[in-house]
């Protein structure tokens, strides 16, 4: 690939000052950005960046300390070096502090010039020939659409290699952002059902009513609302592959129901006499510890020993750290194409930043970080302004006056900005439907299931309680 040219910007109001320059800039290999003054500069910074700016210090439209503010506001990786024929100690001294790299007084020591264009030269085609290799390295270490060098995700790619001519069911285990569906994709495309359809489901978005018809499908006059004859996902599935994200929010009785499919190979529609036969491999993922569940006896025991069978665990982000710049080279790549944006990658105060966090929203919450970035970058380099500052998430419970002591726990947390309007959202919903978590869990588009985990997650069901019991007793009060 084509190393592309450094860029200089040349900014001064004597047209024979600014031929000269950029000739000479040219000669050195760079090309060229031409502005008869400090407006033109400033109207042409958004669309061109570059990697050095040589200003003229005093133009009689905009100066170039107005255009010095301006580039390291615009485009922070840019040197500015300040030119005057007026040379002053305190002129300099206020260049340099307010972000020029050098300042040159007039007529030009060009040899001089010649050695800072040439470090800036060098050190941009080091840049670009860096971020190059690193993007090349990202599509030899990726697999699938999952990228990772690291050793925990080369073990995985292997795993699903070896596992995917065989495998008919497979529990996918990670926390939430870790890529469980690309996983299951993997699984699909590895095997040999790779040219048949690929179906997912996210269990916890199905209203906890449909589960049966969703899954199974239904015959017409079935139940209520039932005007037609409808396939479930299994059927639609014949085939290929049925991914069931988010297993553990499936109810007990369709728990049951999917054990047999799974032994069988055989659904019954709802209302329908005849079961009919079906050719489906069933991928399960949860971030949940099924095994947790089962012990409360909020998962069959049977549908997990048959789920597990084959189990695949993606390590957390913070637990192959090793492969966030390759993540990174392959998000910025996505999203500079994307957007139409020349960004090629991103300055080390960035690449500090993203190398530090906890990244509790794994991979997901990394992808989004870049994608935000892309939008807002100006330059060909993401800089540590555009990162931005990354949501720290913990959790915390509400206070409460005899606090419980606090175990440590491996699952994601939420903000507590977020966990609060969760929280109040719930009371309010559940105040409307006067309690009842049927409807409640309905307008929230959540199953039952899912609302009773909001639930306990906040606290609420004293809360709830005290407050339907409240306004009973007062409407009582009232009527007596």
């Amino acid at each position: 690939m084509t190393i592309s040219l450094p860029r200089v910007l040349v900014v001064d109001d004597e047209r024979t000052m600014l031929d000269v320059v950029s000739r000479f800039a040219e000669k050195e290999g760079f090309e060229t950005i031409r502005c008869s003054g400090g407006r033109d500069a400033l109207d042409q910074l958004q669309a061109a960046h570059a990697d050095i700016a040589l200003v003229d210090l005093r133009m009689p439209d905009v100066n170039g300390m107005e255009v010095l503010e301006a580039i390291r506001r615009v485009d922070p990786a840019c040197r500015v070096v300040l030119m005057t024929g007026y040379a002053g100690i305190d002129s300099a001294i206020e260049a340099i502090k307010q972000g020029a790299t050098d300042y040159l007084t007039k007529p030009l020591d060009l040899e001089r010039v010649r050695r800072l264009l040439r470090s800036v030269r060098e050190e941009a085609h080091r840049r670009r020939a860096l971020l190059q290799a690193e993007s090349q390295l990202a599509r030899r270490t990726e697999y699938r659409g999952m990228i990772g060098p690291s050793a925990p995700m080369q073990d995985l790619f292997s795993l699903i290699e070896r596992l995917a001519p065989h495998v008919r069911t497979a529990l996918i285990i990670g926390e939430t952002g870790t890529g469980k569906e690309l996983v299951a994709r993997a699984l699909h495309q590895a095997g040999p059902r790779r040219s048949q359809r690929f179906v997912p489901v996210n269990c916890s978005a199905v209203v906890e009513s449909l589960f049966e018809s969703e899954l199974f499908g239904h015959v017409r006059g079935a139940f209520t609302g039932a005007t037609d004859t409808k396939a479930g996902l299994f059927e639609h599935a014949s085939g290929g592959t049925l991914f069931l994200d988010e297993v553990g929010e499936l109810p007990l009785a369709v728990q049951a129901k999917l054990l047999r499919v799974l032994e069988s190979g055989e659904v019954q529609r709802i209302g329908a006499l005849d079961a009919r036969h079906v050719d489906v491999q069933v991928f399960a993922a949860t971030n949940r510890d099924l095994s947790a569940e089962v012990q409360a006896g909020r998962f069959r025991a049977d549908l997990f020993y048959r789920l597990d069978l084959v189990e695949l665990r993606i390590p957390p982000l913070r637990a192959r750290r090793e492969d966030i710049p390759y993540l990174v080279a392959a998000f910025v790549a996505e999203f500079a194409k994307r957007f139409g944006k020349r960004v090629q990658g991103i300055a080390p105060d960035a690449e500090r930043r993203l190398a530090g966090d906890p990244w509790t929203g794994n991979v997901r919450q990394l992808r989004n970080t870049i994608e935000r970035a892309c939008m807002l970058a100006e330059g060909d380099v993401i800089t540590e302004r555009e990162v931005g500052p990354i949501v720290m998430v913990e959790a915390r419970a509400p206070a409460s006056s005899n606090p419980a002591p606090v175990a440590e726990s491996s699952a994601p947390s939420v903000p507590e900005s977020l966990l609060a309007v969760e929280r109040d959202h719930v009371v309010r919903v559940l105040e409307r439907t006067g309690g009842n978590k049927q409807a409640a869990a309905r307008e929230l588009q959540i199953s039952r299931r899912a609302l009773y985990r909001l639930l306990e997650r906040h606290h609420l069901n004293d809360l709830i309680n005290r407050r339907l019991h409240g306004e009973a007793c007062d409407t009582t009060r009232r009527r007596v």
